[in-house]
């Protein structure tokens, strides 16, 4: 079974689901018949890829009558944004030795 990470990582990897998750996140919720508008793939397509986003918790979407609308989920990155974090602190260690080193070389 994949990690959190690796479905989210998975997700965003392919620039089209990059690009829905974007415009999601820019523009807010929207019925997959826009989404395909902008996308100018197939709505098969579009549904497939945003099947791959939900899948990951990036996106969640709501029934209404006959559409679908999707939004952005805003917890959906932070499987992202943890592992980031981890990184975050070992660059900040680096630069912070570097720059105690700088300090050593101007005296």
């Amino acid at each position: 079974m994949k990690s959190p990470e690796d479905l989210t990582f998975a997700a965003l990897s392919d620039p089209t689901r990059r690009s829905i998750f974007q415009q999601l996140s820019r523009e807010g919720q929207q019925t997959v018949n826009v989404l395909t508008g902008r996308s100018h793939i197939s709505q098969p397509a579009v549904s497939k890829h945003l099947a791959v986003l939900k899948r990951a918790g990036l996106v969640e979407d709501r029934r209404a009558g006959r559409e679908t609308y999707y939004q952005v989920r805003r917890e959906g990155l932070a499987p992202l944004v943890d592992w980031m974090s981890v990184y975050a602190g070992f660059w900040n260690q680096r630069l912070d030795d570097l720059e105690n080193l700088l300090g050593r070389m101007d005296q």
